[in-house]
């Protein structure tokens, strides 16, 4: 018997018992949506963690002072004065896998400009910040090297800063005042919006370092150093160099402590993606327990179809046919109504994952593989779970078969 002959014969017996098969496949149609939508919510929530994370920087190794002690009190790390902009420098030219350093600085201040004010962060930084920082400009420029020799007042306004001072859009070439202390607006950041943490990334404006040491805070030392590695794979090799670096740079002992501390934002990057990985999976292994209990179902109501066969069955190994032939016969039914199962299961996936996207607001991505994996998958429990049942049909005896009322 050829494929589409055994084809026709399951789809008449599965449409003489059409409310049955139904039934039988949701456990399938149940576990092939669940999969679906599950991997495309995990999809989408690694897809936004890794784009939150991708915000802070790119490949971002961040230097801050270290800690000390003060009347027996430990003021915690970022509390020396410990880091200067010649230790940005001689990362910059010393370290190797270093793709851009940012020295910065920072202070809290009331800016002042046409009538508005607005209390926020101002950050002294070089012109490196923009790419460390991995941020892109929405009007204007950034300002340049010559504006850090000069201590130019020039600032460059976050979206949150533009908008309240500047309500009307005319903020390219206005001056806003800072401490007292008179700035030209030469470019206003693209919006990023909030942080993983909860901080708005938009509420600052930027000023050259020397601008902020010389007009702003009167400092000679950092509150950190932003350093960018050339890519993933030299992130550890830039930590160990800064590190090494600093200490000499420092002049500090092999006994002494770190009177600096070096962070990696990769670290963080890569247990946040592992985690929404391994949510994935285990959304994905709930669900794909819904096909084994549709696979049991199948195999349950084969047993069922075969014993309610049994005398058709003797008719047809009484004639000639094979146990091969029988065998393939409800192998082929068993595999019919997972497919069957999982092409509908595949459809209600798809759109509960639309719905999902729609009305929860969730970020969703429909992996084509996870489609093909989950419809391959509901076609083996449909080999797996129903072989057993071919093969009782295929084994028994024609004489006890055609006795069988």
């Amino acid at each position: 018997m050829n494929f589409r002959a055994l084809f026709r014969v399951a789809w008449q017996a599965l449409v003489r018992n059409a409310f049955r098969s139904l039934l039988t496949t949701l456990g399938i149609i149940i576990g092939v949506s669940a999969v679906i939508t599950s991997m495309a919510i995990g999809n989408g929530a690694r897809a936004a963690v890794a784009a939150q994370l991708a915000r802070l920087g790119s490949n971002l190794i961040v230097v801050i002072p270290g800690s000390i002690v003060s009347g027996g009190v430990n003021l915690g790390a970022g509390a020396r004065q410990s880091l200067t902009p010649q230790d940005a420098t001689s990362i910059a030219k010393e370290v190797p896998g270093v793709a851009a350093v940012a020295p910065q600085t920072q202070i809290t201040a009331q800016v002042v400009a046409s009538g508005n004010n607005w209390s926020t962060t101002v950050i002294g930084t070089s012109p490196s910040w923009m790419q460390v920082q991995n941020w892109t400009m929405a009007q204007g420029s950034f300002f340049t090297d010559a504006d850090m020799k000069s201590a130019s007042k020039s600032a460059v306004l976050g979206a949150t800063v533009a908008a309240n001072l500047f309500p009307a859009g005319d903020a390219i070439g206005s001056t806003i005042n800072i401490k007292g202390a008179p700035f030209t607006v030469i470019g206003v950041l693209a919006a990023k919006g909030q942080s993983g943490f909860g901080r708005d990334q938009d509420d600052q404006v930027i000023v050259p370092l020397t601008s902020m040491q010389l007009r702003l805070n009167g400092q000679t030392w950092l509150g950190s150093i932003s350093i960018s590695a050339q890519s993933p794979d030299a992130v550890s090799t830039v930590v160990s160099s800064t590190q090494a670096l600093l200490r000499l740079n420092h002049r500090l002992t092999p006994g002494q402590q770190d009177d600096f501390s070096v962070r990696n934002i990769a670290d963080v990057q890569a247990a946040a993606s592992e985690t929404s990985r391994i949510q994935s999976l285990l959304l994905a292994g709930v669900a794909a327990v819904s096909l084994i209990v549709g696979g049991i179902g199948i195999m349950n109501i084969m047993l069922v179809s075969v014993t309610e066969r049994t005398r058709e069955i003797g008719i047809r190994l009484a004639i000639g046919a094979r146990q091969r032939d029988v065998l393939m016969q409800f192998l082929v039914e068993a595999v019919t109504l997972a497919c069957i199962g999982g092409a509908i299961g595949v459809a209600l996936g798809l759109g509960a994952s639309l719905l999902t996207s729609k009305v929860a607001g969730w970020s969703v991505i429909i992996a084509p593989t996870s489609v093909l994996i989950s419809f391959t998958f509901a076609a083996l429990v449909g080999i797996l779970f129903g072989f057993y049942p071919a093969r009782r049909a295929s084994q028994l005896n024609p004489i006890e078969a055609l006795r069988h009322e």
